[in-house]
């Protein structure tokens, strides 16, 4: 088996932010696993120095091990970045080459990669994510509007503007954004950690009104006491999880959250995605997929306990250019490929390369 990768940086449509960082490009490293003349692809979102991990460190830890065997693939490459630190930039690139080789199985089995996993659902619920603390108000507006026309039942924004310096406009902008979507929509919002503990609750309860169903991050999701105080604080579903990049990470966190959020792209890929999900229902909760739509969703409908995936703005923007075979939301979830094989995506090459960064 061959392992490649490759990085594209691509702008963004407008400036982007949240409460701890602002961003105006995305990196998306791409790796491609190759074996009897079949090519498996799969992504994360990272530094570009993500693709020099795959092509150095994972690459010849995989070169003799069968692409059906995964399990010894997953665990050759996991114990081959002992050295290099599993978290960050080295767990990146194992979740790229393991959802790389999943997809390579499925293909070369001609076998869609959801057939593969075995399928709870052939649909997988969605909510719109975007809604950065950049935009203004008809902005905010647009995008919201956007999601709710198309169907989808729940949608976020993002607050705790400048490390939760600006309490009145993350008010006034939850309060926005409940004026566009009505009050049969779900309103969702993610903090990314801006708040201080009691600083999050008070937030919430000045919120009351507004009927806020998902508090993503209140507070650093390393306070796992301060998240779960808010937790029994607040009548929002506090969620956290999408900074695992391991199990044991799960396994700590699951008691101090309502839904634990699992990013495929960085758990460990595919195969520690399933292992997160299953720590979650061993506590009795829900997951909810991070980021990444079209690399988690084949994933995402073999899991019992998934409550939902992030249809985030700026990575669905992205797969919709690079890949052939993208779904919409429409109605509120997207469908799963049951036809084509692997993750039924074909990658543009030519549309990618002018955003080549390595």
């Amino acid at each position: 088996m061959h392992l490649t990768a490759r990085a594209y940086t691509i702008p963004t449509d407008a400036p982007e932010g949240d409460g701890t960082i602002a961003w105006s490009s995305t990196t998306m490293v791409l790796a491609q696993a190759s074996a009897d003349g079949v090519t498996g692809i799969g992504w994360t979102y990272g530094p570009a120095a993500v693709a020099s991990v795959v092509t150095d460190l994972l690459a010849p830890a995989v070169e003799k091990i069968d692409p059906d065997d995964i399990p010894a693939a997953w665990l050759a490459m996991q114990q081959r970045l002992r050295n290099a630190g599993r978290p960050g930039i080295a767990g990146l690139a194992l979740s790229a080459a393991d959802n790389a080789i999943w997809d390579l199985k499925a293909r070369r089995h001609a076998m869609p990669l959801a057939q593969l996993l075995g399928a709870v659902r052939h649909r997988v619920p969605v909510y719109g994510s975007g809604g950065f603390t950049t935009y203004d108000e008809r902005h905010q507006h647009r995008q919201l509007v956007g999601w709710t026309e198309q169907g989808i039942p729940r949608v976020k924004i993002k607050i705790a503007e400048s490390w939760g310096s600006d309490e009145a406009r993350d008010l006034a902008r939850m309060a926005a954004a409940r004026r566009s979507i009505g009050d049969r929509v779900e309103l969702y919002v993610d903090a990314n950690g801006g708040y201080q503990r009691k600083q999050a609750i008070r937030v919430m309860r000045a919120a009351a009104d507004l009927d806020v169903r998902w508090f993503e991050e209140p507070v650093s999701s390393d306070d796992l006491d301060g998240l779960g105080l808010v937790r029994d604080q607040v009548t929002a579903d506090v969620a956290a999880g999408e900074y695992g990049y391991d199990l044991a990470y799960f396994q700590r966190m699951a008691g101090y959250v309502d839904c634990l959020q699992v990013d495929v792209t960085r758990c460990g890929g595919i195969s520690e995605f399933l292992r997160a999900a299953a720590t979650a229902a061993a506590t009795g909760l829900d997951v909810s997929a991070h980021g990444a739509p079209h690399q988690v969703l084949a994933v995402a409908a073999a899991v019992p306990n998934l409550r939902h995936i992030e249809w985030f703005h700026d990575h669905v923007r992205i797969e919709t250019m690079f890949f052939d075979g993208t779904v919409s939301a429409a109605g509120g979830s997207a469908v799963v490929n049951l036809v084509d094989s692997g993750n039924g995506l074909a990658f543009r090459a030519a549309v990618a390369e002018p955003y080549r960064t390595r």
